[in-house]
């Protein structure tokens, strides 16, 4: 009986884990899509500089 309990426990606690990590990805997908429309001007204008400077050397 104790070992299934045991079993059982350690199943819960697993999926409970399981379900946190996707939380948390949740939340740092969220964070970098807002991150990315708040600075949008920003990445743009250095991407579009960075592929100028690129293309200039050659």
């Amino acid at each position: 009986m104790k070992n299934r309990e045991r079993i059982k426990s350690l199943r819960s606690k697993m999926k409970n884990r399981k379900g946190m990590e996707m939380v948390q990805v949740a939340i740092l997908v969220a964070i970098a899509i807002v991150l990315g429309l708040i600075f949008k001007t920003e990445i743009i204008s250095f991407i579009n500089k960075t592929f100028e400077n690129l293309n200039g050397g050659f």
